[in-house]
């Protein structure tokens, strides 16, 4: 029962969406703007970096504060912060009055590591930095960050069923970034660049798009 308490309050916690509220108040359904994401991401390509980071910042503190949460509240469960963490992704990426298509999980991830220790945190958050402004991609973070961590908790915490959960939900987060990988690939997703200029990397964005469809028209 306490598990299935766990599971609940992390599942409703992290499906309370920022960015969808944030896009509603706009009259926008983010999820078919931009890069179609009901992330904190897609709302800083929408509505502008305040906007984005105040998403991000929500994001990262109510993960945070659940499993905290949880963690105080049952201190001598286990596996109470990998369920929680688990949770409370899942229920970010996968809200049900959302048709289970919310965001892609990476401030949640980040409140996650953040809430288990703040140490990991920065170092993990330095060696994304480089990852990030070595490829342009923010994809990448989420992918790496996410297997990085669940391997991380396993090794301190020797804790190897926890460190599955958290690999387990890794996946999922790399699963959902099919789409990013397919779009690197053919040259249209946005690069980190986007944020200090917009304009010449949408240009690039359109040149890729129509070069795009000539070849799918010629196949």
């Amino acid at each position: 029962m306490s598990y299935l308490f766990c599971i609940s309050v992390g599942y409703l916690v992290g499906m309370i969406n920022p960015s969808y509220i944030l896009g509603k108040y706009h009259g926008v359904d983010v999820r078919r703007e931009g890069s179609r994401n009901a992330g904190a991401s897609n709302v800083l390509i929408l509505f502008g970096k305040v906007s984005g980071f105040l998403c991000a910042v929500f994001d990262i503190a109510k993960a945070a504060l659940v499993v905290r949460f949880t963690s105080g509240l049952f201190p001598g469960l286990i596996y109470v912060f990998p369920v929680t963490a688990a949770a409370c992704i899942l229920g970010h990426i996968f809200p049900f009055y959302l048709k289970f298509k919310g965001g892609k999980g990476l401030a949640c991830l980040g409140g996650v590591i953040l809430a288990f220790d703040w140490r990991v945190f920065f170092i993990l958050l330095l060696f994304e930095a480089v990852v990030v402004f070595s490829t342009q991609y923010l994809c990448f973070v989420s992918m790496t960050a996410s297997l990085a961590f669940s391997a991380i908790y396993g090794v301190m915490r020797q804790d190897l069923l926890g460190a599955l959960i958290l690999f387990c939900v890794a996946v999922i987060i790399c699963f959902k970034h099919r789409e990013n990988v397919d779009r690197i690939r053919q040259g249209t997703e946005l690069r980190l660049r986007y944020l200090w200029n917009r304009d010449g990397e949408e240009e690039r964005l359109k040149a890729n798009l129509i070069d795009e469809q000539k070849k799918r028209t010629k196949r």
